[in-house]
């Protein structure tokens, strides 16, 4: 891993001496499990943006579309296995007090490695909820490919929707709140993530008010403002900081 080795011992002496940690993850970390970015370039489906079919007016106009774009999605993700990161940050979470994951990604990735601890702030692709909002209680249904046309409710049996977070929705009142907590932690790792979507961007100043260490791991520089900086894939620098932390 090409990781200048001060940084690296810096992150190695702070991860040893924590007895919160935190970590944020975002898309990079599914990367190299061949998850694909669903935004950005190279992120269109059909003629369609995530942007144009991810929100709750799309589904309103034709669910039968937006349905068929998540089918299409969870057959990808289906075929897609936890990484060398995934698998990094679910043993900590087990193996270390104090530990916690909060997450932007829906693709149940870190489920399937056996995190506990986990916070998902934009819900995940393999619940199913009611589209009336009966009251049902969320549901799992892992199954690939769904019948093609939209899922019913099983309460109502009105339209059932993607159990995740639209653009233009608020996310979980109970999810950020356990984020909020989250953010009480001497060193949050932001792993794999652009740092510019909002309010999961936020949780790093809100973690750096209350005196944590903010470690970034990620190829690229963003907005994130880290104290200490690992230029590298998430399952690269994990695994070497696995080794070496325990």
């Amino acid at each position: 891993m090409s990781v200048p080795s001060k940084e690296f011992d810096e992150v190695l002496r702070r991860l040893s001496a924590a007895s919160r940690v935190t970590a944020l993850t975002g898309a990079g970390v599914s990367a190299a499990s061949g998850v694909p970015t669903f935004r950005g370039a190279g992120g269109l489906w059909r003629e369609f943006r995530a942007e144009d079919l991810a929100t709750p007016r799309a589904f309103a106009r034709d669910p039968a579309l937006v349905w068929e774009w998540y089918n299409w999605r969870r057959g990808l993700i289906a075929a897609c296995q936890p990484n060398r990161a995934h698998e990094v940050l679910a043993a900590w979470s087990r193996e270390r007090p104090g530990f916690s994951v909060v997450t932007q990604n829906v693709d149940g990735l870190h489920e399937r490695a056996g995190t506990v601890n986990l916070t998902r702030l934009h819900g995940s692709i393999w619940m199913l909820q009611c589209w009336s909002e009966c009251g049902a209680a969320p549901w799992e249904d892992r199954r690939t490919p769904l019948d093609p046309r939209p899922p019913r409710c099983r309460a109502c049996g009105g339209l059932a929707r993607p159990g995740v977070v639209w653009f233009g929705e608020n996310l979980n009142p109970s999810d950020l709140a356990a984020a909020d907590a989250a953010c009480a932690c001497a060193v949050m790792l932001v792993i794999g993530t652009s740092s510019i979507v909002y309010p999961a961007a936020g949780l790093t100043d809100i973690a750096r008010s209350r005196g944590a260490v903010i470690v970034e791991i990620n190829p690229e520089f963003t907005p994130a403002g880290a104290d200490i900086g690992l230029r590298a894939p998430a399952e690269l620098a994990l695994d070497a900081l696995a080794r070496r932390v325990g």
